[in-house]
């Protein structure tokens, strides 16, 4: 990253079928970070257990409640509350409760992940078939696990 990056929320491309608007990633920053905010409404999955081999991922609540899997860990995220899950780590999430949760990505040591979003988007509108991002997670280092305590969550 040479300059500062100013990314006007006017100017964001947003993904509003999944809630997502993309920030900034990795070759506008060098290589340093990729970043994103998304919107989860009550009751619908956010991301299901997956790992970054490469890749740490910081989450900051900004509205409502984020119930996150971080090994096979469940814990409540509250609006102010900030987490690091570091690489090889099993993590998922979703809106905890009865409101839709806000919250900042950013993750470091990160692979583009812009295109992943734009494809889970084709995946939220049933233009692309899911099971396509399997195909995917060594390019944008996304790996889905099994995780037994989110099923029975």
């Amino acid at each position: 990253m040479s300059a500062p990056i100013i990314v006007r929320s006017t100017d964001a491309e947003v993904l509003s079928a999944s809630g997502v608007t993309l920030l900034a990633d990795t070759p506008a920053t060098n290589g340093h970070l990729t970043s994103h905010r998304s919107t989860f409404q009550p009751g619908k999955e956010g991301a299901p257990p997956h790992l970054h081999r490469e890749a740490s991922e910081l989450f900051y609540v900004l509205t409502g409640n984020l119930r996150v899997l971080t090994g096979e860990t469940l814990t409540t995220l509250h609006a102010g509350d900030f987490l690091v899950v570091p690489p090889n780590t099993p993590h998922a999430f979703e809106a905890a409760g009865d409101s839709t949760a806000e919250v900042l990505f950013v993750l470091t040591h990160a692979k583009p992940r812009f295109d992943y979003y734009r494809l889970l988007e084709g995946v939220y509108r049933g233009d692309t078939d899911p099971a396509v991002l399997a195909t995917t997670s060594d390019t944008y280092d996304n790996h889905y696990v099994e995780s037994p305590t989110w099923i029975a969550r």
